[in-house]
């Protein structure tokens, strides 16, 4: 039809990062690791699966094959870098030039606790805001997962940090997001939610907590000492 190319960008893309190499994890690729008997990048794509228009995996190209597998009856697609291991940025940046979507909420596959409700509230933030993104405060800093971004921006802002040391923090300062401070976070879905599976150790966490969980919250945001345990890299 004549000015579909002038069609504005809409709905909305989730997009799960899981091309690291797991090094904390005894060598083994910890998207594939089972909790609950279900691999961790599954319990990621179930998340933002409900909330999202189409879902996106990042990652690299010799883990493809496999996910396929993990992910059969998952209606997802692969943004894979053409060059292995450049990081989270460029991982992402593929991603978000390969989607047609307006927004976008980035989670990981090692954040596998995060509700589906919360990564939704995180989009509505970011298209009832003027900014361009949308992040979480926690143990008094910036997280970088989750996030919800404007799509074209958050592009710009990958390219911008890639020419540094390309972390995602850096993304999140060229964003300038609006920011839920932990006050929010603990009230609406608890600081555990965001937990960060690194190692074996953490898994084994990941499993206590939804062991304990009720269907509401039921994780107090502590690591059972009191501490919080926040989302790092």
């Amino acid at each position: 039809m004549p000015g579909d190319a002038l069609k504005p960008d809409t709905g909305r893309a989730g997009i799960v990062l899981a091309g690291g190499r797991s090094t904390r994890f005894d060598g083994d690729d910890k998207a594939a690791v089972t909790l609950r008997g279900r691999p961790l990048v599954e319990h990621a794509v179930t998340a933002v699966d409900p909330v999202v228009d189409d879902v996106i995996v990042s990652c690299r190209s010799d883990q493809v094959e496999r996910f396929e597998s993990l992910l059969d009856g998952h209606d997802v697609s692969f943004a894979v870098d053409p060059i292995d291991d450049l990081g989270p940025v460029a991982g992402l940046r593929t991603a978000l030039r390969g989607t047609d979507r307006l927004t976008a909420v980035v989670t990981a596959c090692d954040t596998p606790l995060i509700p589906s409700a919360f990564l939704g509230h995180l989009l509505d933030r970011v298209e009832n805001a003027t900014t361009a993104g949308v992040v979480t405060r926690v143990g008094g800093n910036l997280q970088p997962i989750p996030m919800a971004v404007n799509v074209r921006a958050a592009a710009a802002a990958c390219t911008e940090a890639l020419v540094g040391d390309g972390s995602l923090r850096d993304v999140i300062d060229a964003l300038a997001p609006v920011v839920i401070p932990e006050r929010a976070v603990r009230a609406t879905v608890g600081v555990d939610r965001l937990l960060d599976v690194d190692t074996r150790e953490d898994l084994a966490r990941a499993e206590r907590l939804l062991a304990r969980a009720d269907p509401v919250r039921g994780i107090d945001g502590t690591d059972g000492n009191g501490e919080i345990r926040s989302n790092s890299r």
